[in-house]
């Protein structure tokens, strides 16, 4: 398919097919029947509760951002809800601060504290960090009831009401608007940081750190941001809670509630930003119902609600694993995103450091692109270069003494049987796997040592044997992850929303490379939903998306029909007329051979042969590696 025919069947606008649809319209609308409800004859009963709700909902926030999107498991948001509780109920009771500014200190203590912690922490992996967040989580509430300064475990009382130009707000109506207001602005700033630059990233942390850090992402960072973002919602949440109850122990924030948050958001739905309503929402009145109904049915009082959430629980796991909002999701489907970004046109080249020996045959570099030849200068540098490349893993050489060389705009395949060491190789070039020894040089840099985020700002992008990507995520978010690189937009301009010219141009250029393999018309298909040949396919155009000088692709034509591989074939062909390099790792010898200038045989870990297709093809030495045999 041609980039135009491509074009052709793009979806046309959501706003142009009948405007903006009631899901759209729905987050606006409970808002304003939310924030309507204290001036209506609701009952008070019923205010308290939403009132709960609402301060749950914003501690819940973070676990969804941590936990559910971020796949960092925390049982520790209660400790950082009681940071923010305790530290505004000091400073307002020992130190006659106003509320308003100790929402500050509140903020400021959670975020220093979840910083060092993060960094203490989130290195860990499996199960060590859901223990050191458990660790955690007991040691403050110990801490909170055992220091005279804090009340011990009668905790602090008297503590002021919040009160807005001179209005105290002392009863539950009054508070309604400002534990919702906060809840609701919680809700869409999370959702906007989610559709932006920085939350592709976060969303990709689920899928572990190789592919996020071959496209240039630094995982621990955004770890770290969001371990401390999910903290300063709860500390939010514990402020409020202080001033809502007017009095504050360290019950509340005991691990029970840690656990017990971490519910509220797999019960609503771990990764969806307003599932943390919805199990806020469930949680609370549940507990309520099985207070009554529980001692009436077994004629005994004691806390059984807590023997029925875990019933719960384990059936929502078995069950519903997406949670409560996940239905809501079926039944009400998020609309198309609208496409407002303009048309396809390419983003500027990305900005990358000149090579080691820039300014050398400038001239003729850009003569021979202009040429569309690909055969470099006699006496230019190859783009990248290794040398007697090896890797041991204990006493198992995988790679032993690999040398080879790509040259500018040049195809080279990097063939072999299987467990010959190519994937190995392939992961020494691109930063996944540290050289025990050797040498590799792109542009003149040595990058053996080099992290693959650092290796994929100098300018090579790369491809999986098995596809990696977001799998919730629409094929357009996961090409646009390939562009990370080429934004500059933060956590902080997504959350406020001033990104959003930002995000056009990024789209823009996912857009524009899912045009060029002929996949523009599956742009806002989910992922997940796609076969494998057009997986691969958006894997390159991601690949694309990061403005690569050197392209490496670990078997693209794997899962290809024939006219995938043909319209495949003129793609890499284009790409090289353009200047790029290619390093292909192919099982598909008629591929390889009508593709590439120059191809590397390995066996058992090294190099057998070098040469051209024809070279190789005829080798009796190739013949015997794959065959057994050298006639």
């Amino acid at each position: 398919m041609t980039p135009a025919q491509s074009a052709a069947k793009l979806p046309a606008p959501v706003a142009a097919r009948g405007g903006l649809s009631l899901r759209r319209a729905a987050p606006a609308l409970l808002a304003a029947v939310v924030l309507a409800l204290p001036v209506l004859p609701v009952p008070e009963f019923w205010i308290t509760q939403l009132d709960y709700i609402g301060l749950y909902a914003i501690a819940v926030l973070g676990v969804v951002l941590l936990t559910g999107v971020g796949g960092l498991t925390s049982f520790g948001q209660a400790a950082f809800v009681g940071l923010g509780a305790y530290t505004t109920a000091v400073l307002t009771t020992q130190f006659a601060l106003s509320p308003w500014i100790t929402l500050f200190a509140s903020l400021a203590v959670a975020g220093a504290v979840a910083l060092l912690l993060a960094f203490l922490t989130l290195r860990m992996s499996g199960h060590y960090l859901p223990l050191a967040t458990i660790c955690w989580g007991l040691a403050l509430y110990y801490l909170m009831g055992n220091l005279d300064g804090l009340g011990k475990y009668d905790g602090i009382v008297a503590i002021p009401a919040l009160s807005v130009f001179g209005l105290e707000l002392r009863d539950n109506r009054s508070l309604f608007w400002v534990i919702w207001a906060v809840a609701l602005a919680a809700a869409f700033g999370v959702t906007r940081l989610l559709d932006s630059r920085p939350g592709r990233a976060i969303r990709a942390l689920r899928c572990g750190t190789t592919m996020p850090e071959a496209m240039g992402i630094s995982t621990f960072r955004y770890k770290v941001a969001i371990f401390v973002l999910s903290a300063l919602l709860a500390a939010v949440s514990g402020w409020l809670f202080a001033h809502f109850q007017r009095a504050i122990n360290p019950s509340p924030f005991g691990m029970h509630m840690g656990i017990q948050y971490l519910f509220m958001a797999v019960l609503g739905g771990a990764g969806q930003v307003w599932g943390a309503f919805a199990g806020a929402a469930a949680v609370k009145l549940l507990e309520d119902r099985l207070q009554v109904w529980l001692p009436q049915l077994l004629g005994t009082s004691g806390s059984f609600e807590i023997i029925v959430f875990g019933a719960v629980l384990i059936a929502t796991l078995r069950f519903a694993p997406r949670g409560i909002w996940h239905w809501v999701e079926r039944r009400w489907p998020a609309p198309q995103r609208v496409r407002d970004w303009g048309e396809a046109e390419a983003l500027a080249p990305r900005a990358r450091p000149e090579p080691a020996s820039a300014g050398k045959v400038d001239a003729e570099i850009a003569l021979h692109g202009a040429l569309g030849q690909t055969d470099a200068p006699a006496d230019r540098a190859p783009l990248l270069a290794a040398k007697d490349l090896r890797k041991q893993f204990g006493g198992l050489v995988a790679v032993k003494d690999v040398g080879f060389s790509i040259g500018h705009g040049e195809i080279v395949g990097l063939i072999g049987p299987n467990g010959a060491g190519k994937s190995t190789t392939f992961n020494l070039l691109t930063g996944v796997l540290p050289a025990t020894s050797g040498e590799v040089t792109f542009m003149g840099r040595r990058i053996e040592k080099a992290k693959s985020r650092e290796i994929a700002a100098l300018g090579i992008a790369r491809s999986f044997q098995h596809v990696k990507m977001v799998p919730e995520m629409t094929v357009l978010e996961n090409v646009a992850l390939g562009a990370h690189l080429r934004g500059g937009s933060g956590i902080a301009r997504a959350i406020l929303g001033l990104d959003r010219a930002d995000e056009r141009r990024l789209l823009r250029e996912a857009e524009r490379q899912l045009l060029r393999i002929g996949m523009g018309h599956l742009m806002h298909e989910q992922a997940g939903n796609l076969a494998l040949g057009p997986q691969r396919l958006m894997e390159i155009a991601r690949a694309l998306c990061l403005d690569p000088a050197l392209l490496l692709l670990d078997e693209p034509a794997a899962g290809l029909r024939h006219q995938e591989k043909l319209a495949l074939v003129e793609v890499l062909r284009q790409l090289r007329a353009e200047g790029m390099s290619l390093l292909l790792v192919e099982h598909d010898m008629d591929f390889v051979m009508g593709l590439t200038d120059r191809i590397v045989v390995m066996e058992f870990g090294t190099k057998l042969i070098e040469g051209t297709p024809e070279e190789v093809r005829n080798s009796p030495a190739v013949r015997a590696a794959y065959l057994g045999t050298e006639h």
